[in-house]
């Protein structure tokens, strides 16, 4: 097996974290969250030497998913995930983007394939669990790869703080009981990436998050 390998691209005005991931033995890999820059993004994509085979996607939020249309377009891959629970934002990101005020170039989108709990997704030999952790984001996942001890942890997760649940679908409640009962229990040395900002690793986040104590 190749060695996982991860560029964090930073897009759109909110600064998401649009990710590649990628082995670097078989330089195959996949985009997580193309949320709008669509050609910085390919610039990342050829700079890296990498064969795209697939746009996953953690949810539906306008910065996470407002490029993945035009990606697809231009890569010719197929958009996985988030859960379905998410669709009615994925209909809405023109919407969104009119209620944001970030201009053009934002697109609703139709993944090829919903994620649920308990299914797989995975490029070269690297394989990722998917968990469901809704709060966030009614149908946000999150891709968690066993083997290298690595958490894309998309918005539910950040370094020293949690998911924001005041948009529409959002629940505090929800959010706490995803991370307590999903994410946490991963392990305290499982490093992540989330989609704003520094990772870091799970245990850190259980000691000393405030959100969490």
């Amino acid at each position: 097996m190749g060695r996982l390998n991860g560029h964090i691209i930073p897009v759109t005005p909110f600064q998401q974290n649009c990710c590649l991931l990628f082995d670097e033995d078989e330089k195959v890999g996949v985009i997580v969250d193309p949320g709008g820059d669509v050609e910085r993004i390919e610039d990342a994509i050829e700079s890296a030497g990498v064969s795209v085979q697939a746009i996953w996607l953690t949810h539906g939020h306008i910065d996470h998913a407002g490029g993945a249309a035009d990606l697809k377009e231009r890569l010719g891959v197929d958009i996985i995930g988030p859960h379905e629970a998410d669709r009615f934002l994925l209909d809405s990101i023109e919407e969104q983007a009119r209620m944001f005020g970030v201009g053009a170039g934002y697109r609703n989108v139709l993944p090829d394939r919903w994620l649920d709990e308990g299914e797989t997704v995975g490029f070269a030999d690297h394989v990722f669990e998917v968990l469901h952790c809704p709060g966030h984001a009614p149908g946000h996942v999150v891709f968690f790869n066993r083997q290298a001890g690595f958490l894309h942890a998309g918005d539910v997760l950040f370094s020293g703080s949690i998911g924001r649940t005041d948009l529409p679908g959002g629940d505090h409640a929800t959010l706490i009981a995803s991370i307590k009962g999903k994410v946490l229990p991963l392990g305290d040395d499982i490093g992540f990436i989330c989609g704003h900002g520094p990772g870091g690793r799970l245990g850190e986040e259980r000691r000393s998050n405030p959100f969490l104590i």
